[in-house]
């Protein structure tokens, strides 16, 4: 991830400014208490990319901030620092800096986390966000879109999977649509963790959208952002495979074209 000027941090920067329209409404609308969560986060992610720089030499990345974001935003309501502590710990070192920091991880770090918390501390309430929250969305896309950091393949098809929803009127619970377009900004469109090849991507931003369909059809008692954080873990974990069955279709039609290697 180094050409020219775009090295890694270029791209994280270029992720931070995307984010900005719903990290502004976020803290505006949540207060106080939104803007000392983010601080928690923050800072312990901090601590360990220090303390992995000091072990490692390995470089911390402002990345980090985009994680502090999505956790704070979307871990459940009512946790305590303890709690936070640790699954950000657990997001942060199993998910990114044990692969050698962002840019070389699978997953992404805060569906790790938001994975952890949910399934740990099932007791705490999943948040809700205020309309302009959401809608904040659109423009954190557009920004990504416009400066190449996020993959369009993704969302483009995650987007036709919900139109389509909406046309065929399937009856789903209220607002997960909603929610899984912020998941889908903030985390899906990771331009690490999301597929590489464009055929990849397609199929990663349709699978993300079948998932949320599936739970929200299925799953019983679950919070729109529990579906949506659920639903991008899997995603994520699928992504390799999307990206080797286009690499393994590229090689059969050159081969079939060709008829070499």
């Amino acid at each position: 991830m180094n050409r020219g000027l775009w090295d890694r941090e270029t791209v994280a920067l270029m992720l931070l400014a995307a984010y900005m329209p719903i990290a502004l409404f976020w803290l505006v609308y949540g207060g106080t208490g939104a803007l000392a969560r983010l601080g928690i986060a923050v800072l312990i992610l901090a601590v360990w990319n220090i303390a992995f720089m000091l072990a490692r030499a390995q470089p911390p990345s402002f990345a980090a901030l985009i994680m502090a974001l999505a956790v704070a935003m979307l871990a459940p309501e009512d946790l305590g620092v303890f709690h936070l502590l640790l699954g950000i710990s657990f997001g942060a070192v199993m998910g990114e800096l044990v692969f050698g920091g962002w840019g070389r991880n699978v997953v992404n770090p805060a569906t790790v986390a938001l994975s952890f918390l949910g399934f740990g501390f099932p007791g705490f309430a999943w948040p809700g966000f205020d309309d302009p929250v959401i809608w904040a969305a659109i423009p954190a896309a557009v920004i990504g879109i416009a400066t190449g950091v996020m993959p369009v393949a993704v969302l483009a098809s995650a987007f036709a999977v919900g139109c389509a929803v909406v046309v065929t009127g399937v009856p789903l619970p209220e607002n997960v649509l909603q929610i899984a377009g912020l998941v889908l900004v903030l985390i899906v469109a990771d331009p690490v963790t999301s597929a590489a090849t464009t055929l990849g991507r397609w199929l990663n931003g349709l699978l993300y959208a079948g998932l949320v369909l599936l739970f929200a059809l299925q799953w019983g008692g679950a919070a729109p952002v529990q579906i949506a954080v659920a639903a991008a873990l899997l995603a994520s974990l699928a992504t390799p495979l999307f990206d080797e069955m286009a690499v393994s279709l590229w090689i059969a039609q050159r081969r079939s074209r060709h008829g070499r290697n």
